[in-house]
């Protein structure tokens, strides 16, 4: 098989980097640099490993000392095949679709951290019931068993919502903060998901081209697109909180100087 072959074969059959790895015996960072083309001669060895997983027809099952996952058709997967990935494996189940979540970058994390930090000052000065929410976080966002989400920062103002696993349902606010592999879910399909669910409010906030776009569910205000020199408001709480960008972008500064 060829490499665009393999990479075909891994759409068709929905496996993840982490699945070839593991079923294949290729380190992890060797399958992603291979089938994501960065590497223009891998060796034999590897190819002849890949093609073995990348060839077959049936489905496999990958064992580990938890549980066992059986690789699926995309859309196929439940709540059970995501409880039973790998610990070290961060994933999204959407629509019974599983998505690989590589690691946040540090801009990403600082970000998210910042505005968060926003949030929780406001509701411990404040006081209420909006309580707000930072990833790693399960999000069993239709209460079906079909799709888990991981958004960055949530609030939630139904604590009834929050059991000891997940977050049950939609919460009123998401914040996704956009990378280049997550921007095409994040933008279009968590976007629908999180209208569709009762979300009432979602920023997306795109680190590169320096913007947020602001998704105001609960009023029908969509989509506003802001700079990172503006004062958002939070509409959930009637813009009685509002998240100046200007201080976001100086807390980051540092990293688009040295261009991170």
């Amino acid at each position: 098989m060829t490499v665009k072959e393999m990479q075909e074969r891994k759409k068709e059959m929905g496996f993840t980097y982490e699945q070839i790895s593991e079923l294949s015996g290729v380190p992890l960072g060797t399958v992603q640099k291979v089938l994501g083309g960065i590497t223009s001669a891998p060796r034999y060895e590897t190819l002849a490993a890949l093609e073995r997983v990348l060839g077959r027809n049936e489905p496999m099952a990958v064992r580990e000392e938890r549980a066992a996952y059986i690789v699926r058709p995309q859309g196929a997967y439940t709540l059970d095949d995501y409880y039973a990935l790998p610990d070290d494996v961060r994933a999204e189940l959407i629509d019974g679709v599983i998505y690989d979540m590589t690691a946040p970058t540090s801009i990403h994390q600082i970000i998210g951290g910042y505005i968060y930090s926003k949030l929780l000052q406001h509701v411990l000065e404040k006081g209420g019931e909006c309580l707000p929410m930072i990833s790693p976080l399960d999000v069993q966002l239709d209460c079906d068993n079909k799709t888990m989400v991981q958004p960055d920062v949530v609030i939630v103002c139904d604590r009834d919502k929050i059991i000891d696993r997940c977050v049950y349902g939609a919460p009123d606010f998401i914040i996704e903060v956009l990378s280049k592999s997550t921007k095409k879910k994040d933008s279009v399909i968590k976007l629908n998901k999180y209208l569709n669910a009762g979300v009432r409010e979602y920023w997306m906030i795109d680190p590169v081209k320096k913007t947020v776009i602001v998704y105001d569910f609960e009023h029908d205000e969509y989509p506003v697109l802001y700079g990172f020199d503006a004062k958002i408001p939070i509409a959930i709480w009637n813009g009685e909180l509002e998240i100046n960008f200007a201080q976001v972008y100086e807390h980051v500064r540092f990293l688009y100087e040295r261009g991170k």
